[in-house]
């Protein structure tokens, strides 16, 4: 891992910037997705953000909400093509499990890509792998982790 990469919660406008930032670039600008499908309802000011920042750079991102009282759905988890295989995929993710412990959250939530289940399965997540979610860019399956 890069040494000088700090995971934030991003609480202020710069921070989820960043976080808009990785999307922007890893994800919006390499599938060629349309900013208004890469960033939906779920995008709001109150929304909550990872953010893992490489001395100033954003370079890997989470997405937490609410889905009901005692699920959270974690999304839009993307890491910079040049920051892969650092381990900052599962920094992310385990922030934002944590964050949505400490939210009262039992279960996380994530729709993974079909070619990344194995990444979330090493993370203790169980895919639904009877149900295919086909969307505009990806064949995703739904998983879940309950929160210890």
């Amino acid at each position: 891992m890069a040494d000088n990469v700090t995971i934030l919660r991003a609480t202020q406008t710069a921070e989820q910037a960043g976080a808009y930032y990785v999307r922007i670039q890893a994800m919006a600008r390499k599938h060629h997705i349309p900013l208004h499908v890469e960033f939906d309802e779920h995008d709001k000011p109150d929304t909550k953000y990872i953010v893992a920042v490489d001395d100033y750079l954003p370079v890997a991102t989470c997405r937490l909400y609410a889905i009901d009282t005692e699920h959270v759905m974690l999304g839009r988890i993307v890491v910079l093509p040049e920051y892969r295989r650092q381990g900052l995929g599962t920094l992310v993710v385990g922030e934002a499990e944590k964050w949505a412990k400490e939210l009262g959250f039992r279960v996380s939530v994530l729709e993974s890509r079909d070619n990344k289940t194995p990444f979330y399965e090493k993370m203790g997540y169980v895919a639904d792998y009877s149900r295919q979610i086909i969307g505009d860019t990806f064949t995703c399956y739904r998983m879940e982790k309950t929160l210890k």
